[in-house]
């Protein structure tokens, strides 16, 4: 339970983090974040073309992919199940369908993060960000689901061995 407890607070402050990053009011007056044209640069640099649009997109699609895993994980982890035979055999909702909910919720926090920066100074809102932020979380809820459904089988591997 301790795991659970410590997976809940690194999504508080994962949430908090994201809500801070997309919500503060933009300090940066050229429409090409300073961080964006230094990581460009740098990628350049190590012989990585890129460009600041490409970046931007990955950079989307990355933020959500921590929404979609940590939140299926916390979901269809058995309440109890973590210890010290790891992940137990039975969960309370099956993964998959826990995996699209929860990145149905991640499109849904992504558009009200949208919504809000419209009145936001300094901030863009755009629908291909939503689109980007859902695909992460569909990513992430899908890598969840890849080590749910590994970690179950290999407990009921060490049960049956055991």
């Amino acid at each position: 339970m301790c795991r659970v407890r410590v997976l809940r607070w690194i999504f508080v402050l994962y949430l908090a983090a994201v809500l801070s990053l997309t919500l503060w009011p933009a300090l940066e007056d050229t429409s090409v974040p300073g961080w964006a044209a230094a990581t460009v640069t740098f990628l350049a640099g190590v012989g990585i073309r890129t460009s600041v649009e490409v970046l931007e997109m990955a950079a989307n699609v990355v933020m959500f992919g921590p929404f979609g895993l940590l939140g299926t994980v916390l979901v269809a982890w058995p309440a109890g199940a973590v210890g010290a035979q790891g992940v137990a055999a039975r969960r309370r909702w099956p993964a998959r369908g826990v995996a699209l909910a929860v990145a149905g919720v991640g499109f849904v926090f992504s558009a009200a993060i949208e919504a809000a920066q419209l009145v936001i100074p300094g901030r863009v809102s755009t629908l291909l960000d939503v689109l980007l932020n859902g695909a992460g979380a569909l990513l992430g809820a899908a890598l969840a689901v890849v080590v749910l459904t590994t970690a179950r089988r290999a407990a009921a591997r060490r049960a049956a061995d055991g």
